[in-house]
């Protein structure tokens, strides 16, 4: 991992709280179909930011980085019906939605600036 690259810090933090709140989900709540969704998509978010930055053109960059941010959308839909199903509780559901929404930002913006100087 480079240094200083937030959405890689930000998108491996992330994974690793799936991760664990996966093995919680499974293990203390058995759930088992919708934590294995979440953590599909909640993992994938990295994977292809990490790929993104091995892009082999602009365009490549751009499709990793949009496939990352659909998968983080995707995660946060896991996470609001882990939570209105009660899986999930309001302090637990309020700390991770939060990181994945930050997520979310992040890679619009990143979305954003790529698409403009690529534009130009």
């Amino acid at each position: 991992m480079k240094d200083n690259n937030v959405v890689e810090e930000k998108s491996f933090d992330f994974a690793v709280r799936i991760v664990n709140l996966y093995k919680y989900l499974t293990t203390a709540k058995q759930e088992f179909v919708m934590s294995k969704q979440l953590l599909r998509s909640g993992t994938s978010i990295g994977a292809n930011v990490c790929e993104a930055q091995q892009a082999q053109s602009p365009m490549d960059f751009l499709s990793k980085m949009s496939i990352s941010l659909k998968e983080s959308y995707e995660s946060d839909y896991w996470l609001r019906l882990l939570h209105k199903t009660e899986y999930l509780n309001e302090d637990e559901y309020k700390s991770i939605v939060s990181d994945c929404r930050s997520l979310t930002k992040l890679l619009v913006s990143i979305i954003k600036t790529t698409k403009e100087k690529s534009n130009k």
